[in-house]
């Protein structure tokens, strides 16, 4: 599926009549008209429920997984192409295969945006002007003289992230002294000392590492053109900025970096070496078995060019597989252009892929069902990785998001796999029990000390990594957010843990999370229908009634932001402009099942809203059981990184609907 221009304007879409207006019918004909459309309603429901369980099963992978592509933005093929400019080994094929994606996702305005129908982002469209400069598009092409005209608008790239300067500071385009400092010492710092790297989301820090190693040597490659058409001022590419006050956050680390960057001159040689051997080792130490790091784009990039700056050769295993995974990252499209995936989705897809099918009636001892579970079950993780360093006496038990990354369960996947484990029979049921004891021990052991639960680490939530100067490609520390908690909540109470203490610590977490409006957060899903549609269903599990006034003041809210035509969706402007954009944007067919999930478990199967949601959902399903969505609803950084995760178009309508036509998700069965 190729993403079209929707021709968004940025206006609002108008509000849906609220539930008290649509049914405020006082006709004596109301209850049949009303009995009738309930029922065409059902109808239509089971029969795309039926058509969308076969298009599921018909694409899953002989081997039991699922897996969706996982789109971001062009910053990942634009990165691709840079790095094999700097390593040497460019292809001709792959380079035109990534300028074709590039330039098929720019704007009529000359941009390229992070997200479908997003405005163009300043970053983003420096590093596509720059990999298509090295694809052999001229700069007076009218396609690249107005992203140049655009980006000097914008402030050029002294007004770009940090990662987009590092990239052209590696081939001279950028000062490296006009870059923040990240010194390799780092390593060094103790875990109980600030801005240690454990400090850092996993993600951040398997980036970081890396990176410090960069920063030590500040490496240039000869540049095989000039980019003086991206700076406002060519003779003053990086125009002085006035430093923040000394009394504010921002102008204590502005000034800890002019230290830091005073101390790259004076830093004892053997001490450098030493911390940069040492980063070298942690890289090393993180590798997957299939060459990747984290399973994860931009940590694999940067320990590649690491480890190559450090005298490995592009031959040694380590390169060799690192390299070979960025490969397996790749896309290719019907019409000759290659997309670079930042990671890959395989134990998520699958997981919720298994639900769905089973909340839509599936039997329970389906093959592919059993197939599915001896996948996930494979995948279980039973080894120690960096969440060790908070919790090193709690045995491990968890599941990763892609298809190798031992070193990063995540809380999240492994409570949706407990979930997918459980609604289906088993064969070996004692292997499925022991495999998900193991996994709700690691889960009650990863638990915040707040009583919420983060993605990848306990209690990431130092205030200053996020602080540095270095640290603007996104967020860098892994608090508690709504929709992790949720599902843990959810799982623990599917596996009859609701009164433990720990549980009830995280509902009372939610409960006290809940925004003003009604709504809840969305961290890892676009935004807050995405928080919603995760929180109702897990209080639902764990018992709090519909009744219950969190409950109906969401329920209320959901209904507030029903699009006129049905549907659910929201922009990932909600993250910037929560006023504006929270639960408003054009509809789709992920968010409508999110709204719609949260509802039928507030018990709000019979009413309007729903109803409206439904045939919204149905209407627009295609004859193949599948639906469209351009639109970006995953995140990875809220607003600085979005996803368009493409499996999520297919398994989370199939739930709402199997949920809708059998009166809500599927109970374990009897013997598994």
């Amino acid at each position: 599926m190729t993403a079209t221009t929707d021709g968004s304007t940025g206006a609002l879409p108008p509000r849906a009549p609220s539930a008290s207006d649509a049914t405020a019918e006082t006709t004596e004909n109301a209850p049949p008209i009303r009995a009738a459309v309930r029922h065409d309603t059902a109808e239509a429901a089971r029969r795309a429920t039926a058509r969308a369980t076969d298009y599921l099963l018909s694409v899953q992978d002989p081997a039991g997984w699922w897996k969706g592509d996982l789109e971001t933005n062009v910053t990942m093929d634009a990165e691709d192409l840079m790095l094999r400019q700097f390593l040497g080994i460019q292809d001709p094929k792959l380079t035109e295969a990534a300028a074709r994606h590039i330039r098929g996702k720019q704007g009529a305005d000359g941009t390229w945006a992070t997200f479908h129908g997003g405005p163009g982002e300043l970053s983003a469209t420096i590093e596509a002007y720059v990999a298509l400069r090295l694809a052999g598009d001229a700069p007076d092409a009218p396609h690249m003289a107005t992203a140049a005209a655009w980006v000097r608008e914008r402030g050029g790239v002294a007004a770009a992230r940090v990662f987009t300067r590092i990239w052209l500071a590696l081939f001279g385009w950028w000062k490296w002294d006009d870059l923040p400092e990240l010194p390799p010492e780092l390593l060094y710092f103790p875990k109980w000392f600030p801005l240690n790297i454990y400090d850092f989301g996993c993600w951040a820090r398997q980036t970081i590492v890396p990176l410090t190693i960069v920063s030590a040597k500040r490496p240039v490659r000869p540049a095989p053109f000039a980019l003086d058409e991206l700076h406002t001022d060519p003779r003053r590419p990086n125009p002085p900025r006035p430093l923040a006050p000394a009394t504010s956050w921002d102008g204590l680390f502005q000034r800890l970096d002019k230290a830091l960057h005073l101390y790259h001159k004076v830093a004892i040689r053997k001490l450098r070496g030493a911390a940069m051997r040492s980063a070298a080792r942690w890289i090393i130490e993180r590798q997957e078995n299939d060459g990747c790091w984290g399973g994860i784009q931009p940590p694999a990039v940067y320990s590649v060019i690491a480890l190559h700056l450090l005298g490995y050769d592009l031959d040694h295993p380590v390169l060799r597989t690192g390299l070979a995974s960025l490969d397996r990252f790749a896309v290719w499209r019907e019409d000759g252009a290659r997309m670079i995936e930042a990671c890959q989705s395989p134990v998520w897809d699958t997981c919720l892929a298994t639900i769905a099918l089973a909340d839509a009636g599936l039997p329970a001892d389906h093959p592919q069902l059993v197939k599915a579970v001896d996948w996930m079950l494979a995948e279980q993780i039973d080894r120690p990785g960096d969440w060790s360093v908070k919790r090193p006496l709690l045995p491990s038990g968890g599941w990763g998001f892609e298809f190798e990354n031992d070193n990063y369960p995540d809380i999240d996947d492994t409570a949706e796999v407990v979930l997918a484990l459980r609604r289906v029979k088993h064969p070996d049921p004692q292997r499925v029990e022991a495999a998900v004891g193991r996994a709700v021990r690691w889960n009650f052991g990863m638990q915040s000390k707040d009583g919420g639960w983060g993605a990848f680490d306990v209690d990431n939530t130092s205030p200053f990594p996020n602080r540095l100067p270095f640290c603007d490609f996104g967020e860098v520390i892994d608090p508690p957010s709504a929709d992790v908690t949720a599902h843990v909540v959810e799982m623990l109470a599917d596996v009859g843990r609701t009164h433990d203490p720990r549980t009830r610590r995280g509902i009372a977490w939610l409960l006290a999370e809940q925004e003003p409006s009604g709504a809840w957060f969305g961290r890892w899903g676009t935004n807050y229908i995405y928080g919603t549609g995760s929180v109702l269903p897990a209080l639902a599990a764990a018992g709090i009634p519909a009744s219950h006034p969190a409950v109906r003041r969401a329920v209320l809210w959901l209904e507030r932001v029903q699009n006129d035509d049905g549907g659910w969706g929201e922009d990932q402007r909600s993250y910037q402009d929560k006023e504006r954009w929270a639960g408003r944007g054009a509809s789709t067919a992920s968010q409508t099942a999110w709204a719609l999930m949260a509802l039928l478990a507030a018990g709000e199967r019979d009413s309007e809203a729903v109803r409206r949601g439904v045939r919204w959902l149905t209407g627009t399903q295609r004859e193949d059981g599948s639906w469209d969505e351009p639109y970006f609803t995953g995140t990875g950084f809220p607003w600085d990184f979005s996803i368009n995760y493409h499996l999520y178009r297919q398994v989370f309508p199939l739930t709402a609907l199997g949920r809708y036509v059998n009166g809500g998700p599927a109970a374990a069965p009897v013997g598994s």
